[in-house]
């Protein structure tokens, strides 16, 4: 671990002053926050393309906007993209993977035929890096998602061609977790559901229950392998009725006690999800959190340190629910560099988490005696606490860069790597 700059161990020690006063231990919190992985998502650095011949362009509701140079053409490239951005955040993290991001050898390999030699590259590249990683079934942007259902569509051949895959990809997801000593959660998400009012909405209901009983059936090791479900409010192309709502996977997941599945975007535009949190671990045994930003609706903007992220991170420390959370990020932005999108959102992420660790416990003692008036002074005057200090000496010790020396690396990059990609 490195020392920290002295300009930065003169900030740091006049805010390590200032937190004692509070009683706070911001070597204990950063001890703490290195502790907590977050889960990288591949599809940032690709428009969320990945690396097989279906004919199809992007359907399911997913849209990516914006032409920025640069982006990832092979899995070599993406590797190295995500090796960049991963010497900029401090910290030991987690790659999740989408199905579609296999390694082909140029062969016409249909989603339910995908098995765990497809992604020996990017397994081997996790294990060279120390990292775990996640997984998803692709259920969108092919030939039988056209038609914007998969395990809930009418037809029973459907039906089974995408069961087929998710039980593929559970596999994957198992030898993953068995390969690198850490379990996988492997997340399944579809994009179905009507543009306009339905007549029915039990029998879609019905038809997905049933697919995702013959998915889960075999059961798997926990210790390589969790199953997640996830809910969505709606999508382009399902405006009025998406057959997963977050009804129906709170119900599926709670009797079935799987992860449950929980995106910042995926609810309407003023509802939060932080109060979801406390009250969804109390009936399914954990959750995972996807950490996005939706701007009027699920669009999966780079994650900014805004009100919502910061009361995400709060309600998962002070009720000490990190231990039953994977924490992954999810969003895509052509617009930019890709590289300075997963390094912003990822550390934004982890800034979010680092000011709840610093939170004075002064907080939760006035509650507890019932004085909200210093309840709320107190939360407000944390607020201007100098937590910008404590994470420039915790980047340093990381051997990162602090502030937005970062994006110096990324400039330079640009400059010998992306610049020279057609």
């Amino acid at each position: 671990m490195a020392k920290p700059s002295k300009l930065t161990a003169q900030s740091y020690s006049s805010a390590k002053a200032r937190y004692a006063e509070m009683g706070v231990d911001t070597e204990a919190a950063m001890a703490a926050l290195v502790r907590i992985p977050i889960s990288l998502h591949c599809w940032q650095g690709d428009d969320v393309g990945g690396f097989e011949s279906t004919g199809e362009g992007l359907s399911g509701g997913i849209a990516v906007t914006g032409n920025y140079p640069g982006k990832a053409r092979t899995p070599d490239e993406l590797r190295a993209d995500l090796d960049k951005a991963l010497s900029l955040i401090p910290g030991k993290h987690r790659l999740n993977l989408h199905a579609f991001y296999g390694e082909f050898g140029n062969k016409k390999v249909d989603r339910n035929e995908i098995r765990p030699e497809h992604f020996k590259g990017w397994i081997d590249w996790a294990k060279s890096n120390g990292m775990g990683m996640d997984f998803n079934p692709t259920c969108f942007s092919h030939p039988k998602a056209a038609d914007g259902f998969t395990l809930s569509h009418p037809k029973k051949a459907i039906r089974d061609f995408w069961i087929e895959h998710c039980i593929a990809s559970r596999e994957i997801g198992a030898a993953m977790g068995k390969a690198l000593g850490s379990p996988t959660v492997t997340n399944v998400w579809i994009p179905d559901g009507f543009k306009d009012t339905p007549v029915d909405r039990l029998s879609p209901r019905q038809r997905l229950s049933d697919s995702l009983d013959k998915v889960f059936a075999k059961k798997l090791n926990p210790k390589h392998h969790l199953d997640a479900v996830e809910c969505k409010l709606f999508g382009i192309g399902s405006e009025s009725y998406v057959v997963g709502s977050h009804e129906f996977y709170m119900g599926y997941a709670i009797k079935n006690q799987k992860v449950l599945c929980l995106d910042a975007g995926h609810f309407h535009p003023t509802e939060g999800i932080a109060d979801k949190l406390s009250s969804a671990l109390m009936f399914v045994p954990e959750i995972l959190l996807h950490v996005s930003r939706g701007v009027r609706w699920d669009s999966d903007h780079v994650v900014t340190l805004d009100d919502a992220l910061q009361s995400i991170a709060a309600e998962l420390v002070r009720n000490k629910l990190l231990s039953r959370t994977h924490i992954g990020l999810d969003f895509f932005d052509a617009s930019i560099n890709r590289i300075a999108a997963w390094s912003i959102g990822t550390r934004n992420t982890l800034k979010a988490l680092l000011i709840a660790l610093l939170e004075p416990p002064a907080l939760r003692e006035a509650e507890k005696s019932g004085d909200y008036t210093s309840r709320l002074a107190l939360m407000e005057d944390a607020k201007g606490l100098p937590w910008g200090a404590v994470w420039d000496a915790y980047c340093e010790s990381q051997n990162v860069p602090s502030g937005t020396d970062w994006l110096a690396e990324v400039k330079q990059y640009e400059s010998s790597v992306l610049s020279k990609r057609a």
